[in-house]
């Protein structure tokens, strides 16, 4: 693609200004393979201190505290039989659900600690909380001569909601740089409502069904109405807590990306607030069908409420998907000028569908060491996306912050680097060129070399030798400290 011309998308006219190369570029050669019986290079790792040390092992103790109480008291209440019945039967649908929001995912994966905290949390934190509070509620509501069944309509929304949004909302107060959007946010709030779903459905399938089932009419039955629930609450409405709480996760996603701090206050207030009004009116309707009778209160608002409102967040997640790998062509481009990228690596990583030609082309010409290059150079490139846009928004407001994102910046570029020599240079069948901002210098087989036009249409991928480094940016062109010197490239041009 050119970059002095103009294109459907936008991308080219975000390409200009490219600091040019050297007028003649020397005949390119293919660089040197990278050390045999590696792996690939690995992103920078964060040091484990003694602080952080200890805020992980509490935290490991105190979900598994809740853990161990959500345990004896499910089997107290149930019995083992009852208890191991509800717990396979409620672990079905999780690896579905799990997969579903692991595939929203998939431009830049969440670290996997955080995946499990988010689902231990509500698994058994948010569990924990929402059962002690709901039986001490429908015990008050006993007590004054009020229907138990108002806990499920006054108290369970606003308890289970919070407390399933709590773990997702203490990383991004913790952890803000893990939420780097709303695709995160949603991920993050689903798997917590997922492990929540996963243990209140063991005690609606163990004890609701089997236990009184059994305890009532004998094995048979109890196994007929465990059937009969698994139907109803997860195969058909099995999305419910994850499409309750995803409402709080577009809250949370809106406030990563903000940088004014009343949207980051109020954002997610508003969010946990319209989850928790959905959830009541879910739990509304079977309680006015059963006062009254009529079925038709719960047909209307399955069909007129809920049904609209899980298509419509179907349908904004597929959307945020598609924006997250959009990102990097509106943000990456700047690299393009600084001379640290090229623009078929950035047309590359707009889809992927580009992202998977490039995994099989790597893996084609290096292997798989290559391949796990490529996926750690895609990966690294998401990140750095994501890092300019935040420094772009200002939401680095304090100098720590500034400079720790120079710094995780730079570490990018140099882990892109890394990634590259994996996979750069090792395709006989492509001829071995520089990019020098404006045009290729491609060496061929019997030793001609030409300059070629950047194509209209990215030709995915191209791989090329960069340029020595190119003089600094003008002043003004992004966020103190984002550009700096470039370090050589992997293999400088006429290195064997």
């Amino acid at each position: 693609m050119r970059p002095d011309q103009p294109a459907r998308d936008g991308y080219a006219d975000r390409m200009a200004d490219t600091p040019p190369g050297a007028s003649l570029p020397p005949s390119p050669t293919a660089p040197a393979l990278p050390p045999s019986g590696g792996a690939g290079p690995r992103m920078p790792l964060r040091r484990l201190g003694w602080r952080r040390a200890l805020v992980l092992a509490g935290t490991v103790l105190f979900i598994a505290a809740c853990a161990l109480f959500m345990v004896f008291t499910l089997g107290e209440n149930l019995g083992v039989e009852a208890l191991l019945i509800g717990v396979v039967a409620a672990i079905l649908p999780v690896p579905v659900l799990v997969g579903c929001f692991l595939w929203l995912d998939r431009y830049e994966p969440e670290p996997l600690k955080y995946l499990i905290f988010c689902f231990a949390w509500g698994a058994f934190v948010s569990t924990a909380a929402s059962l002690t509070v709901n039986e001490f509620s429908a015990g008050l509501f006993e007590d004054w001569g009020l229907p138990t069944a108002l806990t499920a309509v006054l108290v369970a929304p606003f308890i289970e909601e919070l407390t399933k949004a709590l773990g997702p909302i203490l990383l991004l107060i913790f952890r803000r740089r893990e939420i780097s959007g709303i695709t995160d946010a949603l991920v993050y709030c689903g798997l917590s409502a997922i492990g929540f779903a996963m243990v209140e459905n063991i005690l609606y399938l163990g004890g609701y069904g089997y236990a009184s089932g059994v305890e009532r009419y004998g094995p048979a039955t109890g196994t007929q109405q465990v059937i009969a629930i698994f139907i109803v609450r997860i195969l058909l409405f099995g999305f419910a807590h994850p499409l309750f709480t995803s409402m709080t996760g577009v809250g949370l996603g809106i406030a990563a990306r903000a940088a004014d701090r009343w949207v980051r206050v109020l954002a997610p207030l508003a969010g946990l607030l319209l989850a928790m009004m959905l959830h009541g009116l879910w739990n509304l309707l079977p309680t006015l069908t059963q006062a009254t009778g009529q079925t038709l209160i719960m047909l209307y608002g399955f069909i007129g409420v809920m049904v609209p409102v899980f298509f419509g967040m179907v349908g904004l997640a597929v959307w945020l998907r598609a924006w997250e790998g959009r990102l990097t062509e509106r943000t990456l481009p700047d690299y393009v000028r600084a001379g640290w990228l090229t623009p078929p690596e950035v047309a590359a990583l707009s889809s992927l569908g580009r992202r998977h030609a490039a995994r099989v082309w790597a893996k084609r010409v290096a292997g798989d060491g290559g391949l796990k290059a490529m996926r750690g150079y895609q990966f690294a490139a998401t990140r750095l996306a994501l890092l300019r846009d935040g420094a772009l928004r200002g939401l680095d407001q304090r100098p720590a912050d500034r400079e720790r994102t120079a710094r995780e910046e730079r570490e990018l570029l140099e882990a892109i680097g890394a990634y590259r020599s994996f996979f750069v240079g090792r395709d006989p069948q492509v001829p071995v060129g520089i990019w020098d901002g404006q045009r290729y210098h491609l060496r061929f087989p019997d030793g001609t070399q030409r300059s070629v036009e950047a194509p209209d249409e990215p030709v995915v991928p191209i791989p090329v030798v960069l340029v020595p480094p190119p003089p600094p940016p003008p002043a003004g062109f992004g966020p103190p400290g984002w550009y700096g010197q470039r370090p050589p490239a992997p293999w400088p041009p006429g290195h064997h």
